[in-house]
């Protein structure tokens, strides 16, 4: 993990670094707002610790730049610990404010939390969730009931493509483009056999059925309704 420390005062952004390394994170530094700014265009960061209280372009507008810019979570740190000036970060996007003089052991712990909350919602971002059943985009894996269903890269990539917009309903020629990345120039039994094997699958691991429908005519669709 890679954390920009952003302080005009040279020992405060030492004691921040130090113990931060100790701890594993490669920290960047920067003295100033504009040169924060110029670091995170320039460079990848999971973190930026913002002071408030610098000469030139403070934290305030630091933070509200880069939260035009960029979802990087900020952490502000600075001597104003009035209850109006921590509204004001958090509404500017801070993801969290600790007040100077801080606990090095502090800061860290907050860090961690930041970065485990950060992370946590990322992960829900690649889950598409249904009742007992879950899709991960990231690990390819699909789980039933606690089971994991084990499929083939085309049988993941057409339950996926067909999961992501249930009851939908999908002509064959646009699964097989979508799943296939090509104008599919024969018919389109390929799509009626790996449809069959989802299903069969499904069925004789975890006893589910119908979750692919058949519109006649048209296509498939995607419902999950369970048992």
């Amino acid at each position: 993990m890679r954390i920009l420390v952003v302080d005009d005062d040279e020992r405060i952004r030492e004691i921040v670094r130090l113990y931060l390394e100790a701890e594993g994170y490669d920290i960047e530094e920067a003295d100033n707002g504009n040169s924060a700014l110029e670091k995170v265009r320039k460079d990848s960061f999971d973190l930026v610790i913002l002071d408030l209280m610098m000469p030139g372009l403070d934290g305030w507008t630091v933070c509200k730049v880069l939260r035009k810019e960029t979802q990087i979570p900020i952490i502000m740190l600075t001597a104003k610990g009035e209850e109006n000036d921590r509204v004001l970060g958090f509404d500017l996007g801070a993801d969290d404010y600790v007040v100077k003089p801080f606990s090095p052991r502090e800061l860290s712990a907050r860090v961690k939390a930041v970065l485990r909350r950060l992370e946590g919602e990322q992960t829900k971002e690649h889950l598409i969730s249904y009742p007992d059943f879950t899709i991960n985009q990231i690990t390819r894996e699909v789980i039933v009931e606690g089971t994991e269903v084990k499929l083939t890269t085309k049988e993941f990539d057409l339950l996926l493509v067909l999961a992501k917009k249930p009851n939908r309903i999908f002509t064959r020629d646009q699964l097989l483009n979508t799943v296939w990345e090509y104008d599919y120039c024969g018919d389109s039994r390929t799509v009626d056999t790996h449809i069959n094997r989802l299903r069969s699958k499904f069925e004789s691991q975890v006893g589910f059925s119908d979750f692919i429908q058949t519109v006649r005519g048209v296509g498939y669709k995607f419902e999950w309704s369970g048992h």
